[in-house]
């Protein structure tokens, strides 16, 4: 009598880590399992930006795996601050998806379909014909028809409330109440740089969205890949903002989820760089160099034992896990949610931001090098269009697995941005949190 191989072998067998069978990317079934284990469960998921709702009543529409959440402000009781609350967009009557406007201000959520109607907070505070209907009866008395039972309680029915985490103007939440604080969610190192990005007030520059068809992995996989820029990109090895002979560090968290590359621009071209490298083009010059106007900022140097004291970084790329990139690439500051729609396509969302106290020149700066970046940005178009051709080959052979093993197989910090460290580091912790 055989015996029925365990669940974990059907999809990784006895490789180790660094060798992804591609069916990761393309099971409905496992799908599923992330978005339920991930998404909805011990995890805290970016929704925005507190200044995309800079004023009572504004709300945003944003989503958190498959499901539609809505973010918005509340004023606050007296002499406290403003309250932001992030609600399942799901009627708690018959589930109609009732805000459907990205973004706008109202005083209550009313939904279309029976008018239950909502505080901001979510609170179910009416419903029409919650007494019934007046009526007269064959004999002329006057009767109620209809209405909602005698125990029927508003306070039974409100929307789902998310558990809320602000910190630096960013919004996560999650469906999970008993998660652990965002802080320690994120742990002390990365912590560090985000809170080294999110120190002032902030400022909504712009919006870009794109559908990709590819696994939402593969973007995460694609911002923990550091020596991938200097090859894919022609922008970035031949103008210097991402090498792979650049001072760098790879630093992740405890658990390996969350990581953050950190690099410092160089303007000189190593030998191995100009005759190795086929995406460098020595000759490439710019019509308009105005793209590549870098004004160093006070900020960028980090006071922290983990960052060394020669670097002080022109880029930073943070991947939250499992929904958020955060960039700093020289003066362009951006947030790039991941979406999920399906196992082989993701909504992407580019929020590009500055500071309040920014002058006009540097605001015009920032969105100048944020060109760079978006679905057509000179560098990102070349990203969108790689992981939809590594999904096409794996939904052909789902057999067939890759191979993450620059700089060995360790998963482990390191001083180099030659390595896939982060990559598997991230799959460690997918392989125990789905338990394969």
């Amino acid at each position: 009598m055989s015996v029925a191989a365990p669940e974990q072998n059907m999809f990784w067998g006895n490789a180790p880590t660094s060798r992804a069978p591609g069916r990761i990317y393309t099971d409905k079934e496992l799908y599923q399992r992330e978005l339920d284990a991930l998404f909805y469960k011990g995890h805290w998921c970016y929704v925005g930006l507190e200044c995309e709702i800079p004023k009572m009543g504004d709300f945003k529409r944003s989503k958190i795996g498959e499901r539609s959440v809505v973010m918005v402000r509340e004023r606050g009781r007296p002499g406290q601050p403003d309250c932001i609350h992030v609600l399942e967009n799901r009627c708690a009557h018959r589930g109609v998806q009732f805000v459907r406007e990205r973004s706008g201000n109202a005083r209550s959520f009313v939904c279309p379909y029976h008018q239950w109607t909502y505080k901001l907070n979510g609170d179910l505070v009416g419903l029409t014909f919650r007494q019934g209907v007046d009526a007269v009866d064959a004999c002329g008395e006057k009767i109620k028809q209809g209405g909602m039972p005698e125990d029927f309680q508003l306070c039974d029915h409100g929307l789902t409330k998310l558990k809320v985490a602000r910190r630096g103007g960013v919004v996560f939440a999650s469906f999970d109440q008993d998660i652990v604080p965002f802080e320690d969610y994120l742990g002390a190192d990365v912590l560090a740089y985000f809170d080294r990005i999110f120190h002032k007030p902030l400022k909504l520059l712009g919006i870009n969205r794109q559908r990709i068809p590819a696994n939402w992995k593969l973007m995460q996989e694609n911002i923990k890949d550091p020596y991938h820029p200097g090859l894919l990109h022609t922008w970035f090895v031949t103008f210097g903002l991402w090498r792979a002979d650049q001072k760098s560090q790879m630093i992740m968290d405890a658990h390996h989820r969350h990581a953050v590359m950190v690099s410092r621009r160089n303007d000189a071209v190593t030998a191995n760089i100009a005759a190795n490298v086929t995406s460098f083009r020595e000759n490439m010059k710019l019509h308009d160099d105005r793209v590549l106007d870098v004004v160093p900022e006070s900020w960028w140097k980090l006071d922290c034992p983990v960052q060394k004291a020669e670097i002080t970084p022109t880029v930073t790329m943070m991947t939250l896990f499992p929904s958020l990139i955060i960039q700093q690439q020289v003066n362009s500051l951006s947030t790039r949610h991941i979406q999920p729609v399906s196992e082989g396509v993701f909504d992407f969302v580019w929020t590009h931001f500055g500071f309040e106290d920014d002058t006009e020149e540097m605001t015009r700066r920032r969105l100048r090098q944020s060109n760079l970046f978006g679905p057509a940005g000179f560098v990102s178009a070349d990203d969108g269009e790689v992981i939809e051709f590594v999904q096409q080959a794996y939904k052909a052979n789902g057999a067939a697995r890759t191979v993450s093993e620059m700089d060995g197989t360790a998963v482990k910090n390191t001083d180099h941005n030659v390595t896939e460290t982060l990559i598997r580091g991230m799959y460690e912790y997918w392989r125990k949190t789905l338990s394969l």
